[in-house]
């Protein structure tokens, strides 16, 4: 498929898919399961062989059927939702979007959005995504493929703060959080206070603590939240724009402005979503 053209109807499109996944994933209670979506498509990415990446294929069943990618069939059929009412955008482009959105709505930081990505129907091998049983070298062999680096690592890994593990889709059971649909920095608070009754520690976040190119960026993070907002927004969106180059640098422009405007109508909303969803979501364990 080709590269979209980012004019102005399809920044129209963009907006309108914005607020169309706003309203989604407040009543759905769903942007842990939108969030770990958006990484998936994306976190394939190989920087040597310019392969995988946020293209859209996690809609193939060849790989939404992977091991890692349990459960998120039900983030791929929200989004269809949303693409019947806006069928311009690119499913590359929606996945993204939708994480984006995810942590805009959970009270986290606003992160710049670029639209144009190319939808394709290759998926890559199994394999590629981080395994929780695995420790630090693991996980700097899946990051570093991708090209990012120990504090994308550390701060991408703050984004569990949002959502629990379900036992039928990874083997793990339990959030990382007292507040699961509250975007803000309690992961690595909660990582630092070691065993913590009820509260979920994977072989992956303990990874975080025994690393010591990782552990200062935990230390950081957990006293200094502004810090963490910062670093993960950038962390996020070099994450979603793996292998990707905007079609024109007008258009980037252009779309900054729109996420600006769209941005701060997400923080004051923020708030009021959060404590409604927080409470609707507590006993109903929905990812």
């Amino acid at each position: 498929m080709a590269l979209p053209v980012v004019d102005t109807e399809y920044l129209k499109e963009i907006d309108k898919a914005r607020r169309h996944l706003r309203a989604l994933i407040a009543y759905k209670n769903c942007a842990p399961i939108m969030l770990r979506l958006a990484w998936h498509d994306a976190g394939t990415y190989d920087a040597k062989t310019k392969t995988g990446g946020p293209n859209g294929s996690i809609r193939n069943e060849e790989e939404y059927s992977h091991g890692a990618n349990a459960g998120l069939k039900i983030a791929l059929d929200f989004c269809e939702e949303v693409k019947a009412k806006c069928p311009k955008i690119t499913y590359a482009d929606l996945y993204q979007l939708a994480g984006v959105v995810a942590v805009e709505v959970t009270g986290g930081p606003t992160i710049d959005f670029v639209p144009g990505r190319k939808d394709s129907k290759v998926s890559p091998n199994e394999g590629r995504l981080p395994d929780a049983n695995q420790g630090p070298p693991h996980l700097k062999d899946i990051f570093y493929r991708m090209g990012l680096s120990d504090k994308d690592i550390v701060a991408l890994s703050g984004g569990h703060t949002l959502g629990r593990a379900h036992p039928e889709r990874s083997g793990f059971d339990g959030p990382w959080t007292q507040e699961p649909l509250k975007f803000d920095n309690s992961y690595f608070l909660e990582l630092l206070k070691g065993e913590s009754e009820g509260l979920l520690k994977l072989p992956t976040d303990t990874a975080l603590l025994e690393d010591p190119a990782f552990r200062p960026y935990v230390e950081l993070y957990a006293k200094d939240e502004d810090a963490f907002f910062r670093d993960y927004a950038i962390s996020h969106k070099k994450l979603s724009e793996l292998g990707f180059t905007p079609s024109s640098s007008g258009s980037k422009g252009v779309t900054n402005g729109a996420v600006l405007a769209q941005g701060a109508v997400g923080v004051a909303v923020a708030a009021a979503v959060v404590i409604l969803s927080y409470f609707y979501e507590v006993r109903k364990k929905m990812k």
